[in-house]
């Protein structure tokens, strides 16, 4: 399996038995998006197709042992792929999870939420993790053609966002992957968590999986400490 994008053939599955089933039915113009409390910091998770999502329920239960639940929000947004890869790890979250089919059922016309602008309103900040090579380099070329892009295009800047590259060995190596990581970096002021050495899923051994649960949530949890402190001081 690529340790990048993952490539599901619905009518193989049908074959085997096995369902593609959607979680829920998409969300409509009803559906609200507000915040909690002002003692709570709202992070917005994005996963996009790499094998490392299924890391996710660890992230979001380390997530919330080191910041706590009384402190912590979070939201999850996912490309088509990470939500097939969700699937087929039959992962199942107690978060809200939103998805490229809720960017259009929720809008019928003027007056109605746009999902991605709502998403970004919400949100203290965002971790994209894992970030594939495919959305890290559509990021960097400003796409924006579907609901994780569309919130990355639309983001806030003032606001902290992190990223968490995951991607086999090779395309880590690629010159392409410098220059696109540089434009997070140094234009969008992103700040990355890098990826680390260890044999892939691939079975291919080197740089390019998704930094461990444990960094990732001090990075995040000390974020969440400290702007919850500034919060508390300009009260």
């Amino acid at each position: 399996m690529d340790d990048d994008v993952v490539v599901i053939d619905e009518d193989e599955n049908e074959k085997n038995g096995e369902e593609t089933a959607e979680i829920r039915p998409p969300l409509t113009r009803s559906h609200k998006i507000t915040r909690e409390s002002s003692e709570k910091h709202n992070l917005l998770l994005i996963l996009t197709g790499s094998i490392a999502v299924m890391k996710v329920t660890e992230l979001i239960s380390t997530l919330y042992e080191k910041c706590g639940k009384q402190r912590l929000s979070i939201k999850v947004v996912t490309t088509e792929n990470a939500m097939k890869l969700l699937q087929i790890q039959k992962l199942e979250l107690d978060e809200m999870i939103y998805e490229d089919r809720d960017e259009w059922s929720m809008w019928r016309e003027r007056g109605d939420p746009v999902l991605h602008i709502e998403l970004r309103k919400w949100a203290d900040s965002a971790l994209i993790a894992p970030l594939d090579a495919n959305t890290l380099a559509k990021i960097a070329n400003g796409l924006c053609d579907n609901l994780v892009t569309s919130v990355i295009r639309a983001w806030d800047l003032l606001k902290p966002c992190y990223f968490a590259p995951a991607m086999n060995t090779h395309m880590w190596e690629n010159p392409l992957t410098l220059q696109h990581r540089n434009v997070l970096k140094s234009q969008l002021k992103f700040k990355e968590i890098c990826p680390i050495q260890k044999e892939l899923i691939c079975g291919d051994t080197g740089q390019g999986a998704m930094a461990s649960v444990g960094t990732i949530t001090s990075v995040i949890s000390a974020l969440v400490r400290d702007q919850l402190a500034i919060r508390s001081k300009g009260s």
